[in-house]
């Protein structure tokens, strides 16, 4: 029995929107928004009863997507502090490869976006940029160079 491939990764949020708008910005698609719901839903994830608002999103001719979810019963639980570093123990970031990292960082940046340290090199292999979205998300970016 093998893995077949990485599906989704599922981050939890509190305004669905304004994620949809920050990943939507860095160039993924919505591939669909709906809600969850009922008793088989909370009992796959171990809750009496939940109400979740969900929107996949995904890379553009890519198999990459990433699942938002904004509960809405019960209230989600904050467990990292606001603006958690990038060291904080736990899922931290998500890599895309882009190509012109300065010109999407510039791009991100004029959207909200904060650069977390600075653009920086690699060796002669790749240019990398962590950005902060909403809520906290952190993003990295890197450019295959040469």
């Amino acid at each position: 029995m093998t893995l077949k491939k990485l599906d989704n990764i599922e981050i939890i949020v509190e305004d669905l929107d304004a994620v949809i708008a920050f990943f939507t910005e860095l160039g993924m698609e919505v591939e669909g928004r709906s809600q969850v719901e009922g008793s088989w839903a909370a009992r796959l994830v171990g809750l009496e009863d939940q109400k979740v608002d969900v929107a996949m999103m995904r890379v553009p001719g890519d198999n990459g997507r990433v699942e938002l979810a904004q509960y809405r019963m019960p209230d989600a639980i904050r467990s990292l502090p606001e603006n958690a570093p990038p060291h904080t123990l736990g899922i931290r970031r998500i890599m895309f490869a882009v190509e012109d990292l300065d010109g999407k960082v510039a791009h991100m940046l004029a959207h909200g976006a904060e650069l977390v340290g600075e653009v920086v090199r690699f060796g002669d292999s790749y240019k990398l940029a962590y950005l902060r979205g909403p809520e906290g998300i952190l993003v990295a970016l890197a450019e295959e160079l040469g």
